[in-house]
């Protein structure tokens, strides 16, 4: 039986810094989105610390969760108490994007004197089979929201746009911008995908983009629906991104090896996800390359 306790949860310094995102400036220009690596692991890690795919996107003093992947509830604690949160959208129904949605909730159910609603976007199947698998109906009910499906929709500050991709059910990809400035660079994350150019619809000109290279420099398996390096570099030059950010990569697959073949591919920067990276979206927006 789960007993609840209520011992406040300290908010460490990088979740001040958060708060007070807004009112800093580069340049002479207000900050935009900000995007925090909280993990970047696939579906299993060998090395301690590094959690599986998750991204927080914040402005204004509010995120917008990318996926929650093991182990990256525990991360997000460093940067803020998790139940202040905008929102949380899920990529596909892979638990190495999801499974810490059952942290989440019994810590927005028991933790607090009252417990404390996050809204959560993803599909209703997803939904349904958590029900089944923990034998209790409506077990994510803390974690209300609308049905995820293709298109754009408006979270606080962001605008979310989802676009499927080839990968398993209910696969999306998502551009994220802010609602203020709509012509703004905006990030835009693969999930997992098996086919580069189903991102061009999304990849506009001075994005950032986040992409997962499953495969490194092997070759793919067939019907394993990943991208290699070359393939995400690749469509991160056609359609004119700013910045390339490898994500995704299993360890024995050799990260650096990725991003060397990337480098030699797209001619802007190019960088591997890693817990605790941060991202200012949109410096490199304009530059030459």
């Amino acid at each position: 039986m789960l007993v609840k306790w209520r011992e406040p949860i300290a908010a460490a310094p990088a979740q001040q810094e958060s708060q007070h995102f807004e009112q800093s400036t580069r340049h002479g220009f207000p900050v935009g989105l900000k995007l925090t690596v909280l993990g970047s692991a696939p579906a299993w890690s060998v090395r301690p610390g590094h959690p599986s795919s998750s991204y927080m996107v914040e402005h204004d003093g509010q995120a917008l969760i990318l996926d929650l992947g093991q182990g990256s509830l525990s991360s997000l604690f460093v940067h803020r108490d998790p139940s202040t949160v905008t929102a949380i959208a899920i990529s596909h129904m892979h638990g190495d994007h999801h499974v810490d949605l059952i942290p989440l909730r019994n810590l927005l159910f028991y933790h607090y004197d009252e417990p404390r609603p996050v809204s959560l976007h993803v599909p209703d199947e997803l939904r349904r089979r958590y029900d089944a698998f923990l034998g209790e109906d409506g077990f994510l009910d803390i974690l209300s929201g609308p049905e995820l499906v293709e298109g754009t929709r408006q979270i606080g500050p962001f605008t979310l746009q989802a676009h499927p991709v080839t990968h398993a059910l209910h696969s999306l990809a998502f551009r994220v911008t802010l609602v203020d400035d709509p012509d703004g660079p905006g990030l835009v994350y693969s999930g997992d995908c098996g086919r580069a150019d189903e991102l061009l619809p999304l990849i506009k000109q001075g994005d950032t983009l986040l992409c997962e290279a499953f495969w490194s420099t092997r070759e793919a398996t067939p019907g394993a629906h990943h991208l290699t390096a070359a393939e995400a570099a690749d469509v991160a030059r056609r359609a004119g991104a700013s910045e390339l950010i490898l994500t995704h990569i299993l360890e024995a697959y050799d990260p650096q090896a990725a991003l060397e073949a990337a480098s030699a591919i797209f001619p802007g920067p190019t960088q591997l996800a890693e817990p605790e990276l941060v991202v200012h979206v949109g410096d490199n927006a304009g530059q030459p390359r």
